[in-house]
């Protein structure tokens, strides 16, 4: 009787490491096949500059190997971040971002900022 449990452990035991080791190399495929094509990046940033209020700052975005690298100038700091966001969230795996920030349109005129409105609705 003791050797059939023990048989039957062995068993069990033996099915769990197989189903486990067979996740993990399932999950490294999918990690590594969940990895975006650079032109899928490129193209999403794309899409999202189209929509974004950064997009009228005419910022460049190259995409080699999943790094993504801007190039452009702002005269609002705050853009310089929305990109790192927005690539990022677009799949890229690293941010280099070589963005000017520029005294502004005007010489002599200080940095502008980011003007945030409240939400509809809300008591400000």
């Amino acid at each position: 009787m003791s050797k059939l449990l023990v048989a039957f452990w062995a068993l069990i035991i033996s099915v769990g490491l197989t189903t486990a080791s067979g996740a993990t190399a399932s999950s490294r495929q999918t990690v590594s096949s969940g990895r975006r094509s650079d032109a899928e990046i490129e193209q999403t940033i794309r899409t999202k500059l189209a929509k974004s209020k950064i997009g009228k700052d005419g910022f460049v975005a190259k995409v080699h190997g999943g790094v993504v690298t801007w190039e452009g100038r702002t005269g609002v700091p705050q853009h310089k971040g929305a990109a790192t966001r927005m690539a990022k969230t677009s799949g890229a795996i690293r941010v280099v971002n070589n963005i000017q920030i520029t005294d502004g349109a005007r010489p002599g005129q200080p940095l502008r900022r980011a003007q945030v409105k409240p939400a509809p609705g809300s008591e400000d």
